[in-house]
């Protein structure tokens, strides 16, 4: 019952016309992504605690879908316990389940559409739908581009997608139209004033080391009694910061990023000062889990100790520069030399709220990109797929020994079209039975037209996704309910 009351909550979330969710707590958040409101909710029953690992797994393995699967595990739960009043038992009910959920990944496959890399209207079609249902729908036909290229810009020799390799820096200032994907590294760091702003012909390098005074492992008191002692240790901090500084410059280094340091300040003023002197563009506070990116992205390797500040470290580019636009400054690195496959995008919104539901979106379309690249194919969207498995499973049941389980699971499947009309404003029952008629005449691609609100060929809309989103979806969902089945008594550890 709980697993079903979280399934419940977030079913209004589904498609296009699905509802949105603000969960406040520490902060707010407005999300309609699954697996953003699930992960924020203070769920505390074990059994609906599956539920929101089930849409984490989900997140981990397609990236989009995260509602559909928590609404199909539900639709699952629910046709279980019919089962399960008429006497059939738990062990036949799951097992009877993964056959059926074996079969309807068979289904799918055989109704998919094979599709290339090189087909990039495919790929922006797929990208497309997967925007339409988010906050940032109305920008699709701007960031369907951005995440596609992005995406190609990354795929590896093995064909394979690290969504890590792509960063998106968030800038507030500007609408979502302002959204671009730019060519090299763009930091969210500024330039720190008093140096250059611009370099071409750059050196970059990357320390970890500190450019302010030593300090001792203990905690120590040093009481000066004369000026001239005060004096000598400011001279004496002042050469030591002087020749790291000078050390830097010798190895052709022009343009120094800092990491943060949580030991003691990374740099101090006179550092700075002796920076900008030599002409050094200095950018501090980089984050430690930055470090690999940037790497990548500039080809330098990070400094650990100013010994080993050499020029073989260093990464190379055409142009380093501080620009500002919408109110928002940011450092821009491009002509890199030895770049390696990253991409960056900078996302523009008008508040933080507006910017982290657009950053969601984008990152579950970057993945529904990175599903096609890992299986070829595309099914249309609209419900056609669940109608058509929900068909085809009936007919399968008829030869089936237990029937009674393959049919439970067929209408389970059913869901996903209910809901959808359900969260248009039209009537479930009606859509869903014209739908049926459709797909028993042979229309495969028969699915509901959230927009138009009637049933229209989804493949003619452009309405289509990844094969891979759908075929997890039945089997994290079928393996949970399994898992869920198999259980007969909650205990309590001491």
């Amino acid at each position: 019952m709980a697993a079903k009351a979280v399934a419940d909550a977030i079913r209004t979330s589904l498609g296009p016309r699905g509802m949105d969710k603000m969960i406040y707590g520490k902060e707010v958040v407005i999300s309609n992504d699954g697996a953003t409101i699930l992960k924020h909710m203070s769920v505390l029953h074990p059994a609906a605690r599956m539920l929101v690992d089930l849409s984490a797994a989900q997140d981990v393995e397609a990236g989009d879908g995260t509602t559909s699967v928590v609404v199909l595990a539900g639709s699952l739960l629910t046709a279980a316990q019919k089962l399960l009043k008429k006497g059939v038992h738990p062990t036949q009910i799951a097992e009877g389940f993964q056959r059926a959920a074996a079969e309807a990944v068979k289904i799918l496959e055989d109704i998919a559409i094979p599709v290339n890399l090189d087909n990039r209207e495919a790929l922006l079609k797929s990208a497309t739908t997967s925007l339409s249902s988010k906050v940032v729908a109305q920008y699709s036909n701007v960031l369907a581009p951005i995440v596609v290229d992005s995406v190609l810009r990354v795929v590896n020799m093995e064909h394979n997608v690290d969504i890590s390799d792509i960063r998106i820096v968030k800038k507030i200032g500007g609408t979502i139209d302002d959204t671009e994907l730019v060519p090299g590294l763009v930091l969210n760091q500024n330039v720190i004033p008093g140096g250059p702003t611009r370099v071409e012909k750059a050196k970059i390098g990357l320390i970890q080391f500190q450019l302010s005074p030593p300090k001792p492992d203990m905690d120590n008191q040093v009481v000066v009694n004369d000026y001239r002692q005060m004096d000598r240790i400011l001279k004496e901090e002042r050469a030591y910061l002087l020749n790291l500084v000078k050390q830097i410059k010798k190895a052709g280094c022009n343009v120094l990023l800092i990491q943060k340091s949580i030991l003691r300040d990374a740099v101090n003023s006179l550092s700075l000062h002796f920076l900008a002197k030599l002409k050094i563009m200095a950018i501090k506070e980089v984050e430690r889990d930055e470090i690999e990116f940037i790497c990548k992205a500039t080809g330098c390797k990070p400094i650990a100790d100013i010994d080993s500040f050499t020029e073989d470290k260093l990464g190379t580019a055409d142009l380093v520069e501080e620009i500002e636009s919408d109110g928002s400054r940011i450092v821009q690195i491009s002509g890199i030399k030895n770049a390696g496959k990253t991409a960056s995008i900078i996302m523009r919104g008008a508040n933080q709220y507006v910017l982290d539901e657009a950053e969601r979106s984008i990152h579950d379309a970057l993945c529904v990109i990175r599903c096609m690249v890992k299986k070829r194919a595309l099914i249309v969207g609209g419900g056609a797929p669940e109608i058509e498995v929900s068909l085809r499973l009936n007919e399968l049941a008829k030869a089936q020994a237990d029937s009674i389980c393959f049919q439970a699971f067929a209408d389970a499947m059913e869901v996903i079209p209910t809901t959808l009309a359900e969260n248009t404003g039209l009537s479930p029952i009606a859509i869903v039975t014209e739908l049926r008629n459709r797909h028993a005449n042979g229309e495969k691609t028969a699915g509901i037209n959230v927009r138009k609100g009637m049933i229209s060929d989804m493949q003619q809309e452009n309405v289509i996704q990844p094969l891979l989103v759908t075929t997890s979806a039945i089997e994290l969902a079928t393996e949970t309910v399994r898992m869920l089945m198999k259980i007969d008594d909650i205990l309590a550890s001491r």
